[in-house]
């Protein structure tokens, strides 16, 4: 949470950079402080502690203080352990599940609620409506744009996973006020979804960006069809394979389907979803079917 707060501290204006500041300097009091002092310690009113809580991706105060407090009292591991030339596999069993926890459990602390609410409300508008909603990833995150897709489509949307950065561009292009483009990416820094968000904007589609704070990509997030859904690991980009941040876009993706299943409703997805079962089933081997027949002739 604070070290997106730093992230956000270019994009602030100068009286909500010195409530982030205010923040960094000592979360714990932030936490536990009424608004006026808060206002007073920063030299700003108190409608602009509001806003910063607002613009760095919260609810509003209340939500901010909640989460931070979350962070600064519970005590949640968050140390990246690397990996070691001598590790044995147990030692890597332990480093990586371990890493994952603390940034599934740090995450879990920094979501913010109010982002989620605005992208679900946005996705199962667009799949009442029969409007397209299209996932754009590359590389890595083109196989979180594919998962996606697989759960979105079994709602009974119109949804496609695309991870050509040509293709992307005039499927872009064909979007339409009401659609909706959810952006994956790690590093936030890959040209062809930086293109494909800015020709999503012109054609009016909704964005939602699932990104790193701070990142050239999250920085499209300037308006209210623009959704940014920051999702901050301790991961090198340029140095490992994409492990932790996968996992949590996947988790992100996740949150997202069952947002929008709900919205859907479950009267209208019940019968859909069983109808789907029921087919699937006839592509699976019956236990005892799959079993090889044993002749009871035959010896050991």
């Amino acid at each position: 949470m604070l070290e997106r707060i730093r992230a956000s501290l270019p994009a602030l204006s100068p009286a909500e950079r010195r409530v982030a500041q205010l923040v960094l300097d000592d979360a714990r009091a932030f936490a536990t402080q009424p608004v006026a002092v808060l206002a007073a310690r920063a030299g700003v009113s108190k409608p602009t502690v509001v806003r910063f809580c607002r613009r760095v991706g919260y609810d509003g105060l209340a939500d901010f203080k909640r989460k931070l407090a979350g962070t600064v009292n519970e005590g949640v591991p968050f140390v990246h352990v690397a990996v070691d030339d001598d590790d044995k596999p147990a030692d890597l069993v332990v480093k990586i599940v371990d890493n994952t926890v603390a940034a599934l459990l740090r995450y879990r602390n920094e979501a913010a609620g109010h982002a989620f609410e605005r992208a679900i409300a946005a996705l199962a508008d667009a799949g009442r409506r029969g409007r397209r909603i299209e996932f754009y990833g590359v590389g890595n995150s083109g196989i979180v744009a594919l998962d996606a897709q697989h759960k979105f489509f079994r709602l009974g949307v119109h949804a496609a996973a695309v991870s050509d950065g040509h293709v992307q561009v005039m499927s872009a292009t064909m979007l339409q006020p009401g659609d909706v483009a959810v952006l994956i990416s790690n590093s936030g820094r890959s040209r062809d979804l930086l293109d494909v968000a800015e020709i999503a904007r012109r054609h009016g589609a909704t964005t939602v960006l699932v990104t790193a704070s701070g990142s050239p990509l999250a920085a499209t997030a300037t308006g209210e069809r623009q959704i940014l859904l920051a999702a901050d690991h301790p991961e090198d980009h340029d140095r490992y394979s994409p492990m932790v941040s996968r996992l949590l876009h996947l988790v992100i993706i996740d949150v997202l389907a069952t947002g929008v299943a709900l919205r859907l409703g479950s009267a209208a997805l019940r019968p859909l979803l069983q109808e789907i079962k029921k087919n699937l089933r006839a592509t699976r081997y019956v236990a005892d079917a799959a079993r090889p027949a044993v002749s009871s002739s035959s010896t050991p």
